[in-house]
């Protein structure tokens, strides 16, 4: 018997699948993806049904050989003591997600489910079209162009712990960072505008899009398009110093046209050091009225705390906005560390009257002399000690130069000193760091104990062997 193989088998590159004749892509298998789960099983040697030892009367898991913890239900730790009583089973296997499928509390089963990848004859991995097309990493139909106008990363550090929090980097088939910016590409116009919707949401910014024809088919008038979102976020760190426009700051309640950012969330978060006055601007408000920083952050200068003198705040006037209540007026004299062999003095009002005392170490400029920065405490021991970490994206990068280091570090400081952002972030425990005892307290900010995640490792603890080579986190 002879097939006649007619021109719409061969369109496109495709064969035919050698069991059931469907067109398919060429494979080392030759055979459809239906066809090769139907006469291969990957799951073969994995246990369905597995004994987990629990005691009724302290609630504890017994962790083999002898040693019993506490797990909350559907918990990280419980999760992983799961996973290591298949862990032999696994080593065969590429382990690409585990999770638990709900149970009823006082059930005595704990349901997981277990996605597993294997290569299977001559090295053809079951994949579905579309995760074929995301290992190529060169297909894409959207990309999100993510810039900032700034010299200093802060905004994209915080940016990034959300995005990992929220797990919107999950559907990218790759990241790229450039040097003002990162680029986000997707397989489809529809995840692309998920993630512009996330990033308005979260952070003051403002977005355009574009599109450009690919291809054309005349005979099923099918047309193919790249997307292009373009998203600009607000050139505003925290710390910087700004000055509004006469009008925007008569609309936010006569407040001073000097002001400190001490924040960027969804919204600028402004202060009046003179007065405490406080106000928020959004997105649309800033593209409205824009203003930009009035230093550059290497223009600062390095000055000491000569005396400091708290002082009740002054008087509302009229049609005057809320003031901050975490933070305290102060006056304030302090000297250049440059000029300390002469007389030659300044005279400030500050908002961080709570922090600074005498021989304290703050950045600012004579035209401005208001307290940019300040640092109280040892920053390399502060950072030896910190036993807490932060994921990062997986992306494209050349390396982080010496600066890039310096304003992460000065982030990371941020977190310890603003719970504000750090409701906002995932922090996990550093398990090589000790736990230093009170007594080794300088008084410099730090984060509990109880605000840290447990960082679950599966490629270490789960699955170890050739499954934990494959494994990404």
């Amino acid at each position: 018997m002879e097939y006649m193989v007619g021109p719409a088998a061969h369109s496109q590159g495709n064969i035919l699948c050698c069991h059931c004749g469907v067109p398919i892509p060429p494979n080392p298998a030759n055979m459809c993806v239906g066809c090769l789960r139907a006469r291969v099983d990957i799951t073969e040697g994995i246990p369905k049904q597995l004994t987990l030892s629990f005691c009724k009367q302290c609630e504890r898991y017994l962790q083999p050989p002898g040693t019993w913890i506490q797990c909350a239900l559907e918990s990280r730790e419980l999760l992983a003591l799961c996973l290591k009583k298949i862990k032999a089973s696994l080593n065969k296997v590429r382990l690409i997600d585990a999770g638990f499928i709900w149970t009823e509390p006082h059930s005595k089963r704990l349901k997981l489910k277990v996605t597993v990848q294997k290569e299977v004859i001559n090295g053809a991995p079951q994949m579905c079209e579309d995760c074929h097309r995301i290992e190529a990493k060169d297909f894409w139909k959207a990309v999100v162009q993510v810039r900032q106008k700034t010299l200093h990363k802060k905004t994209f550090f915080y940016l990034e712990q959300l995005i990992l929090k929220h797990k919107l980097h999950q559907n990218t088939l790759r990241i790229k960072e450039i040097h003002d910016g990162l680029d986000f590409y997707y397989s489809s116009k529809q995840q692309a505008q998920k993630m512009v919707d996330f990033l308005q949401c979260t952070v003051p910014s403002r977005s355009k899009s574009s599109q450009r024809l690919t291809s054309h088919d005349v005979h099923s008038n099918v047309y193919n398009y790249k997307s292009t979102f373009s998203v600009e976020i607000v050139p505003i760190c925290k710390d910087n110093v700004v000055c509004l426009s006469p009008k925007l700051a008569q609309s936010l309640g006569n407040m001073s046209q000097i002001c400190v950012c001490i924040r960027v969330t969804s919204t600028v978060h402004l202060i009046d050091p003179s007065t405490l006055q406080i106000a928020e601007i959004d997105g649309n408000t800033y593209w409205r009225y824009p203003f930009n920083s009035l230093f550059h952050p290497k223009q600062l200068e390095e000055f000491i705390v000569m005396d400091i003198n708290r002082v009740q705040e002054r008087k509302k006037g009229a049609g005057a906005g809320a003031r901050s209540n975490k933070h305290t007026l102060a006056e304030a004299w302090v000297q250049k560390t440059s000029e300390l062999d002469t007389d030659h003095q300044y005279f400030c009002s500050t908002h961080l009257g709570h922090i600074l005392n005498p021989g304290d170490l703050v950045l600012g400029s004579v035209l401005f002399l208001d307290f940019k920065d300040f640092y109280l405490y040892d920053r390399a021991k502060r950072q030896h000690r910190r036993n807490w970490k932060l994921k990062e994206l997986e992306r494209d990068k050349e390396g982080m130069d010496t600066d890039d280091e310096r304003q992460y570090q000065d982030f990371l400081e941020d977190l310890e000193e603003d719970e504000t952002i750090r409701k906002n972030v995932n922090i996990y425990r550093n398990a090589d760091i000790p736990v230093e005892s009170d007594t080794d307290d300088d008084g410099a900010p730090r984060i509990s104990l109880a605000e840290m995640l447990e960082d679950l490792h599966i490629s270490q603890d789960a699955t170890g062997g050739e499954g934990a080579n494959m494994m990404t986190e």
